[in-house]
């Protein structure tokens, strides 16, 4: 971009927000990067508003001289979908944290985007209800719903998608609408808000979001168990789904994601074997009944050595271990770098799509440590590479494709809940074919200008 226009862009951001527009480098450098292998790219100034009105007003200036806009939450995405590669103006959205309404009666929220999940929670505690999209990093709430975050619990209680209700949004024009309501369903128009979800900043800026709400359940339960053979744990996944068993988490790691956690969690000790973490939601009596038909389910498939968590303590320590995953897989192999691939294939086709994927791992010569949401058919695989090796970036990123390209040949996709950003976008035609070039056209309608996130979802020259 043109100097001149960042430099006008700049002078008039600045009058409007004084000192919350910050280009200080040490600002710049926090905004270059998310948590994935994308390069690093500053961006030209960081913006920090502090309510719908004043994202309106940024947009409209940056859109009058053709800035590139960046929607920035607390930048724990994967695919580079915060990356400013052609510069211009991040809008961070930390400064918009406010619970604006809780509803206990409609089981519902109102939030500002820059909400964090956690602080949610902390709020719904005395209310006796929770939010239930859990994808492991405290994530911001307008940040999991621009790219259509889900993750432990999705198997009960669903992805972001089911989970909110309206939002409102800036469009690259500055024009706020909402689209959603806070009715349980709707006939009425296109389905508008499930077009924003998901739309990773491509196509307008999420402010404000009314999110659906569940009770805490009168028990919890949650336990882990050992195979010795990972596909009989995915069958016993599979069983149990198909028996239904209402379990809230099902997690798989494999016996070297392991051995990563025994590195990472002093005092853990668990057997490098294939694993589940089990969580079972309800009361008393029907989580006794779900965890007996399990108990069968697995050892019918040689699932063994049942651990139970039966105190607050010891379930929050075993799902703390599971959120740790990606450290515990980089501990298996200290100062190396990590490409994170993210298939999701129909529950049938699990099984045999994990045992193609090990085999592509050992065929590659790499370390790949395994986890997955198995019970919606999500697995994720840590690629762990010497950062200095060119070889070895080359074979990761030549396994990664071909493990995108295996989840389409499944019936499935590219990514189940990390997006595409920029690290996934040459596999969209291949998932979507001309469905792909409808969702171009409404990039282009919306946003002519093509300032809103550029290059991420689409390739740059297309």
């Amino acid at each position: 971009m043109a100097l001149d226009h960042i430099n006008m862009t700049v002078d008039a951001l600045r009058g409007l927000l004084g000192d919350r527009l910050s280009t200080g480098q040490s600002v710049l450098d926090i905004h270059s990067h998310d948590e994935a292998y994308a390069s690093a790219h500053v961006p030209d100034a960081v913006a920090f508003p502090q309510n719908a009105d004043e994202i309106s007003a940024i947009v409209t200036i940056c859109a009058q001289h053709q800035c590139p806009i960046i929607p920035y939450g607390v930048g724990t995405s994967l695919e580079g979908h915060i990356v400013p590669a052609a510069g211009g103006i991040t809008i961070d959205t930390s400064q918009m944290n406010a619970v604006i309404y809780i509803n206990p009666d409609d089981m519902d929220a109102v939030v500002e985007s820059g909400v964090t999940r956690t602080q949610l929670n902390e709020e719904l505690k005395s209310a006796g209800l929770m939010f239930t999209v859990d994808p492991g990093a405290d994530a911001t709430m307008g940040g999991m719903a621009a790219t259509r975050a889900s993750g432990t619990n999705t198997v009960r209680y669903g992805t972001i998608r089911e989970n909110v209700l309206s939002m409102d949004v800036v469009l690259p024009s500055g024009e706020q609408i909402t689209v959603g309501s806070r009715a349980r369903k709707s006939a009425s128009g296109y389905d508008l808000k499930n077009l924003f979800i998901g739309s990773e900043g491509t196509l307008g800026i999420i402010t404000k979001l009314t999110v659906k709400l569940h009770g805490i359940p009168e028990a919890i339960s949650a336990a882990s168990c050992v195979f010795e053979d990972i596909d009989d744990a995915v069958q016993a996944v599979i069983t149990a789904i198909q028996s239904g068993i209402p379990m809230a988490r099902i997690e798989l790691l494999d016996d070297m994601q392991m051995r990563g956690m025994n590195i990472y969690n002093p005092g853990f000790n668990a057997p490098e074997k294939p694993h589940l973490f089990l969580e079972f939601h309800g009361s008393q009596t029907s989580i006794e009944e779900q965890i007996d038909m399990f108990r069968i389910i697995s050892a019918d498939h040689g699932g063994s050595d049942f651990l139970w968590a039966k105190t607050t303590e010891d379930r929050n320590r075993l799902w703390a271990a599971r959120h740790s995953a990606y450290y515990a897989g980089r501990a298996l192999r200290p100062g190396a770098s990590s490409l994170v691939t993210d298939c999701c294939v129909p529950l049938s086709a699990l099984a045999p799509s994990i045992a193609a994927a090990r085999e592509l791992v050992v065929e590659s010569g790499l370390m790949a440590p395994m986890v997955g949401h198995v019970g919606d058919g999500n697995f994720h695989l840590l690629i762990l590479v010497d950062p200095d090796n060119a070889d070895e970036w080359q074979r990761a990123k030549t396994l990664s494709s071909k493990l995108n390209h295996l989840a389409i040949s499944f019936g499935g996709t590219i990514t189940g809940e990390h997006g595409v950003g920029s690290g996934k976008r040459e596999y969209m035609r291949a998932e979507h074919g001309g469905a792909y070039d409808v969702m171009q056209q409404i990039k282009s309608t919306i946003d002519p200008l093509n300032i809103m996130n550029p290059g991420k979802i689409f390739m740059p020259t297309e």
